[in-house]
This record gives structure tokens, sequence and C-alpha cells, in this order.
């Protein structure tokens, strides 16, 4: 089972003792399971839903906090019930591991605080009247130099060896004018391409230029271009270190 390494021993005794829920948990129940985790003191709401996760807004003792909850399983899109156990474990440590390691290389994003099985915690973005917009609910005023922040940071993920895998204007927010990189489920580790560089460094390439595509669907309304197939090579041959792509 390759997430067992990820998963916290809890949650390890349960799969292996068989008392594993199999019903998806219900609002009061995530609520209460955030609270006994100790991830927060208070829970205030949801602030977004998702078919993998839901995003909740909490305190800890009067500081605002956002937690990322992964479900425990996926809704099915032909109706019924839930057709899928989630690696709860191994999805939620996997992101808070790409978000630390990009905040630990100077990348904006939440800060992240905290995990415990299948949530985590990490610094909320917003105020009291609501989180951070999304880039794509957004109209800039120089988009020119906002483009130039949002690659300058993207720049910054592959120092830190870290390639998003889901980049779009929906996952980059807008905090204080400037972008702050959200949602890194399906980020890449690119520092340490493994026993496969060039497979590792293929998959990067390809999602980086999946990713400056999708951008460039939102800035096409500035008429400011990408460079995206230059911009992609350029940040993948800087972590290929031993040439593996030529």
């Amino acid at each position: 089972m390759p997430n067992r390494p990820y998963l916290d021993s809890s949650v390890r005794w349960r799969i292996d003792s068989g008392n594993l829920s199999l019903e998806e948990p219900d609002y009061a129940s995530v609520v209460e399971a955030i609270l006994s985790a100790g991830l927060a003191t208070e829970v205030v709401g949801l602030i977004s839903g998702g078919k993998e996760a839901n995003v909740y807004l909490a305190r800890y003792n009067g500081a605002p906090l956002a937690i990322k909850s992964y479900r425990l399983y996926r809704t099915s899109h032909r109706g019924g019930g839930p057709v899928k156990q989630d690696s709860m474990g191994w999805r939620a440590a996997h992101e808070y591991e790409m978000m630390r390691q990009a905040w630990k290389g100077g990348v904006r994003v939440p800060t992240p605080a905290r995990r415990v099985e299948n949530r985590f915690s990490m610094q909320y973005l917003g105020t009291e009247d609501g989180p951070a917009p999304r880039l794509q609910d957004v109209r800039l005023d120089d988009p020119g130099e906002f483009l130039r922040q949002v690659l300058d940071g993207v720049r910054r993920l592959i120092g830190a060896g870290v390639v998003h895998g889901d980049l779009s204007a929906f996952n980059i927010l807008v905090h204080a004018a400037q972008p702050v990189f959200i949602d890194f489920s399906e980020a890449i580790r690119v520092d340490r391409a493994g026993a496969s560089p060039w497979v590792r460094l293929t998959e990067a390439r390809a999602a980086l230029e999946r990713g400056l595509s999708a951008l460039q669907v939102y800035f096409r309304r500035y008429r400011v271009q990408i460079e995206i197939a230059t911009f992609a090579a350029e940040l993948v041959e800087s972590v290929d270190r031993f040439g593996v792509l030529h």
C-alpha cells in the first residue's frame, strides 16, 4: 500500500483492525475531529467545498486559520453512493509537505501550520468579510506587472524543488495586491527526481506547460502573452542536473 508511510499510526490501526468508517463524516463530525485533533479551538464555517476536499475557516485561540479537510470518499458522478476511498493521509501529507517546501523556498503560499491525518491547518488569507479572492474573480489594474510576479513565483517554486501541477487563475489568490499560490494537491517534487529522472522531469515540463496555458486563458483578456514553451523549458532545464532531457 504505497501511502502507508504517510499515514498516521491511528489511521493505520483503523485500517488494519477493520475499524475504518465506511461513511463520509457530516459537518458536525468534521468540526469535532478538527477540534479534538487540536488543529483549532473554534470552527467558524465552510469557506469552499470540492469533490476531494473542503476548506473551513477556523480560529486557534482567536487567531484565524484555514483548515483543509480531505474527503474520505469521492462522489460518484453516476449517482448512488461513494465509489472510491481516497488515500486521505497520503494526499493531505503530500500537499502539506509541498506547501511547506514552497514556503521554505520563499514562495508566497499560505503558511502551513500542522497536519493530523487527512486534515491540515494553514494561514488564513482574507478579512472578516471573506477570504482573499481568486485571480479568476479579479480585474487587474496592471496585468503585466502581476503576471511578472506570478512567473517569478513559478520560478521560485522550481527553485524550491516544486512544480505546482494544477496552476491556473483558480489556484492563485490575490492578497495585498500580490499573487499567493494555493492547492498543491497535484504538485510534483523535482529536486529529488528518484530513479527515473527523465520520467519525472518530462512529467514536470508537461505540468508546467499545461499550467501556463491555463494562465494564458486568463491573461488573454488583457492581451498579455506568455512564452509558454520557452519558459517551461528554461525552468525544467534548470533542475535537469544530468542533462537527461537532451
